[in-house]
């Protein structure tokens, strides 16, 4: 493992990692104790990074007690990062509800991301970095209805979980 830039080492125990898996809270704008549950890492509207309470170590493959469950049997060997946000929104009419990604959001989710791929020697790939949405498609594992992300507020001309997960690759290759 190296030294990371956005993340404090404290929140990296030494184990081995596979993915990094993104995600959004379907909430408002600031992590909430829920959400904290359920991710390892939470980045709130104005970029603010939060700590989720499971420990990454708990995802290792296999995932033990008190895992952070953020994508159905995808848990093991994966990090959940998830951005605070897009509370009441729907995919089709696309409508970022109340609470929409920002594009600091964004930003700093290909810094985290940059800093987990570092640390964990994860390559930037359609298998080892990609959106809940992308789940399914890229590792054949079954999902309920997940479309985060498909849409993103600050780029309307994005569409699709592969278009969005390509341009969140690329963001974070251009930080490693």
């Amino acid at each position: 493992m190296t030294t990371t830039t956005t993340l404090p080492a404290e929140w990296l125990p030494r184990v081995k990692m596979d993915r990094v898996i993104c995600h959004w809270t379907a909430g408002g704008h600031k992590a909430t104790d829920f959400d904290k549950e359920h991710y390892h890492i939470l980045i709130e509207a104005d970029g603010n990074v939060v700590r989720g309470r499971p420990s990454i170590a708990l995802n290792e493959s296999p995932a033990k007690k008190g895992y952070a469950a953020h994508a159905l049997n995808a848990n093991s060997g994966s990090i959940g990062v998830s951005l605070c946000c897009m509370a009441l929104a729907t995919e089709a009419p696309f409508n970022p509800g109340k609470s929409p990604m920002t594009k600091a959001q964004w930003d700093k989710l290909a810094d985290v991301v940059a800093d987990l791929c570092r640390a964990y020697g994860i390559p930037v790939s359609p298998k080892t970095v990609l959106s809940h949405a992308e789940v399914q498609t890229n590792l054949g594992i079954k999902q309920r209805g997940k479309w985060d992300f498909t849409r993103l507020a600050f780029a309307p001309e994005v569409k699709g979980a592969k278009a969005c997960g390509d341009l969140l690759r690329a963001a974070v290759a251009g930080r490693l």
